[in-house]
């Protein structure tokens, strides 16, 4: 199987530095990177280290994930945040479950043997969230097969049926736990592996927790009433 990593950047200068020189890009088949329009210098950095940058064909998150399964030329794709927060080796992870005919897979956070950023403290309001959420997709769509508890970590990879399939829509932010539901609704096979998050090297978060958490509690009742 031939295997594309797509990188999804938006003034990630910093993480870029730190995450890129790790990256072996002899273990992919194709390596470019979806930028939502970065000032920072990232966009040139990218290129100067020889990977294909392309400019998002429109604003939002959704946008930018529905751009990276556009431009894959190859049989499946791992979208990889280079923020510095995720270690690097776990990219490769991805090809043996695709090997093993999974469809969907999912670098989790909320597993076991996984670390979440939040899980040294006491409060974990972005952790409790996203289990949540996980409930909910479970109880509403799942018909079969793995339960996926982190329905909301952007590190995740699909092969390009299987993102045909899922028809993503131009919902606000939704593409993550999108993916998720669309999965457990097509019966795509997925599964997820731990991974350890810490917090970013540099810059904040592009999705602040209470408005992006409206809109995912909207998208889940519209897809709920979705006609496919």
């Amino acid at each position: 199987m031939r295997i594309a990593l797509c990188l999804l950047t938006w003034n990630e200068l910093m993480g870029c530095q730190h995450d890129i020189p790790l990256i072996d890009k002899n273990k992919f088949d194709q390596l470019y990177c979806i930028d939502g329009g970065s000032t920072d210098g990232t966009v040139e950095y990218l290129k100067d280290k020889g990977i294909e940058v392309i400019k998002q064909s429109k604003k939002g998150y959704n946008s930018a994930c529905k751009d990276a399964g556009y431009n894959c030329k190859c049989d499946a794709f791992v979208i990889y945040h280079p923020k510095g927060t995720i270690p690097v080796s776990d990219i490769y992870k991805f090809r043996s479950y695709f090997d093993q005919g999974y469809e969907f897979v999912i670098g989790s956070r909320m597993i076991k043997g996984a670390h979440n950023e939040e899980d040294n403290k006491i409060i974990k309001y972005r952790k409790w969230f996203v289990i949540a959420l996980a409930f909910i997709a479970k109880i509403l769509f799942k018909k079969e097969g793995n339960t996926t508890w982190d329905v909301l970590h952007g590190f995740r990879g699909m092969t390009v049926n299987a993102f045909n399939k899922m028809n993503i829509s131009d919902f606000p932010m939704s593409f993550d736990i999108e993916t998720c539901c669309r999965a457990y609704k097509y019966k795509i096979k997925r599964i997820e592996f731990p991974t350890f998050e810490k917090e970013r090297i540099a810059g904040e978060t592009h999705f602040k927790a209470f408005d992006t958490g409206k809109k995912l509690i909207k998208y889940i009742v519209w897809e709920l009433f979705r006609k496919d």
